[in-house]
């Protein structure tokens, strides 16, 4: 294989602000270390957490940055002491950092390898929303066969992954979206959707269970949802927060929680150590990649675009209304092919 190219495209920004900031720039090609290895970029997937480093709400480090916390592509080389791996391998990847870039490294415990016949440059849709599920829903949330799932935003890019697959490791699955979402979260598994402008939601979801409630809710909206939350409980069941969408700070009427002997817990992915990320990849490898393997669960691609224009990606974001994942396309790739 050639060498690797001294400098890359990247997306950079120099300081916070509005999509503007973004700009195509060059970079040196990072060098793999030990234990890492080094990707040369198929696409990177947008998440919220962009935004807000993009708007300042993380400190940065001095010089410019390169965002992106997932991506795809082919490994270009490896660094000291990687053996599972091999250069030339489909793989996707956690990142970091570092996704808006023609290459990018990433530890050897957070890949995952693309199977045939999914195209690489989706699989960069997936590592971000397969380790949020994971952990939220499986492991701390404790979701087992027969149960029931309901899911906050079943349209978005961890919610449409989350319904499929809630249904293919056998739970019962629902979910709340926007009226015009609402068949689409049903053709991804679940069983019903509920419109989450309706004041009467949460006793038409609770109707639907038989008054079970909800083994696990994965709750991307925090604040405004907390009291229809704990409603919809079944007893001994988890709130799961992953996001602040619909605000930080609410009342909590404990007792109604206690009645339900019910539990909140609240979890980021991209602040957790790199110990901590290497065990919930290895989840998704054992429980949830195998479904991906066989084709049972996809990515749900809203729209791509190209590396130069990631402001414009970031205003599409920022919109909100999306089916699944943005993506930025940064190489061409073909489905099957290295």
């Amino acid at each position: 294989m050639s060498p690797s190219p001294a400098a890359m495209r990247a997306i950079l920004f120099d300081r916070t602000g509005g999509p503007e900031v973004l700009r195509l720039g060059e970079q040196p090609v990072p060098v793999p270390a030990a234990g890492e290895v080094l990707i040369r970029v198929a696409a990177t997937a947008l998440n919220l957490a962009d935004v807000r480093q993009r708007q300042g709400a993380y400190i940065m480090s001095s010089g410019p940055r390169v965002l992106g916390l997932e991506c795809s592509g082919t490994i270009a080389a490896l660094g000291d002491g990687v053996t599972d791996w091999a250069i030339g391998q489909r793989v996707c990847a956690l990142l970091g950092k570092g996704g808006y870039a023609e290459y990018a490294t990433a530890h050897q415990s957070q890949l995952l390898a693309v199977p045939d016949g999914l195209d690489l440059a989706d699989a960069a849709a997936m590592p971000e929303a397969a380790a949020t599920i994971w952990s939220n829903v499986f492991d701390l949330g404790g979701l087992q066969p027969g149960g029931i799932l309901l899911v906050h935003g079943g349209a978005g890019g961890i919610g449409s992954l989350a319904l499929q697959f809630g249904r293919a490791l056998g739970a019962r699955v629902f979910c709340t979206a926007s009226a015009t979402r609402r068949a689409f979260c049903e053709s991804l598994g679940a069983e019903r959707s509920f419109d989450y402008r309706d004041e009467t939601a949460a006793a038409a979801f609770l109707a639907a269970t038989n008054g079970h409630g909800a083994d696990v809710i994965l709750d991307n909206m925090g604040a405004s949802h907390l009291a229809q939350n704990i409603e919809c409980l079944a007893l001994d069941g988890r709130i799961m927060s992953i996001g602040l969408q619909g605000g930080r700070v609410a009342e909590i009427n404990l007792a109604a929680l206690m009645k339900k002997r019910g539990s909140l817990c609240s979890t980021s992915l991209s602040d957790r150590s790199p110990a901590a990320k290497a065990r919930i990849m290895a989840g998704v490898r054992r429980l949830l990649w195998p479904h991906v393997a066989s084709g049972a669960v996809r990515p749900v691609i809203d729209r791509s675009f190209a590396l130069a224009d990631a402001a414009e990606a970031h205003r599409a974001m920022e919109a909100g209304g999306r089916a699944g994942k943005l993506l930025l396309r940064v190489a061409s790739a073909t489905p099957g092919q290295s």
